[in-house]
C-alpha cells in the first residue's frame, strides 16, 4: 500500500476548495485535477507499506492526537512549482494557525521515525495540491490558472484529526483517523 499521512480540511472549507477547482479546470482542462475527495494537506509520505505494519503505525500516531488541540486554517492565494512557462504543479496557499500545523508534522514525523519513515525534503511548508501537468513536460495553462489564484480566497476550516490515507490510483482511502484531542 502506498501510504501519506495528512489533514483534512473540514466539510465547509473543502467545498468551497472543490468549487474553486472546478472554477480553475475551465483554463487547464488537460491537468490532472486532485479529486474531491482527495483535498488535504500532506505531512508525510510514507511510501509503499505492508498492510501488516497498520497496527504499529496506528500505535505510533494515536499518541499524537493527545497532544494537539484542533485548529484552522483558511486557503488564499497559491502558484506553481515548476519553470514559468510550463510549470507542473498549481498549489493553493494555507494560511491561519500554520504554527500548530507544524507541530503537527514535526509530531508526525518524529512519532513515525523510529519505525523507519523519515522526512523527504526539509523544512515542511504548508501547500494544497491542486493539479500537476500530465507528463512528460509542464502545462502553460497552470500559468494562467496561477495568475488567478492569486486573488482566490476559499474560507477557513477546522482540522480536527490526523489521517493515514491509502493512496491508490488517484484514490485516496482513509486507513487510521486520529482524532486531535487536547483541551
Amino acid at each position: 500500500m502506498r501510504l501519506f499521512t495528512a489533514v483534512t480540511l473540514g466539510e465547509t472549507l473543502t467545498a468551497e476548495t472543490e468549487r474553486g477547482i472546478e472554477r480553475l479546470r475551465a483554463l487547464a482542462p488537460d491537468a490532472k485535477w486532485v479529486r474531491p475527495e482527495g483535498v488535504h494537506l500532506t505531512l508525510l509520505f510514507l511510501g509503499d507499506v505492508d498492510d501488516s505494519r497498520l497496527p504499529e503505525l496506528r500505535d505510533a500516531l494515536e499518541p499524537v492526537g493527545l497532544y494537539h488541540s484542533p485548529f484552522v486554517l483558511s486557503v488564499a492565494g497559491g502558484g506553481a512549482f515548476g519553470p514559468p512557462a510550463h510549470p507542473r504543479v498549481l498549489w493553493a496557499d494555507v494560511r491561519g494557525d500554520t504554527s500548530a500545523l507544524k507541530a503537527l508534522q514535526a509530531d508526525v514525523a518524529r512519532a513515525l521515525e523510529p519505525l523507519g519513515f523519515t522526512s523527504e525534503h526539509g523544512e515542511y511548508i504548508a501547500h494544497l495540491t491542486l493539479a500537476r501537468a500530465r507528463p512528460p513536460r509542464g502545462d502553460p495553462a497552470l500559468a494562467a490558472c496561477a495568475r488567478e489564484l492569486q486573488s482566490a480566497a476559499w474560507g477557513e476550516g477546522r482540522v480536527d484529526r490526523l489521517v493515514l490515507f491509502e493512496s491508490t490510483r488517484g484514490h485516496y482511502v482513509p486507513r487510521v483517523e486520529v482524532m486531535l484531542e487536547r483541551d
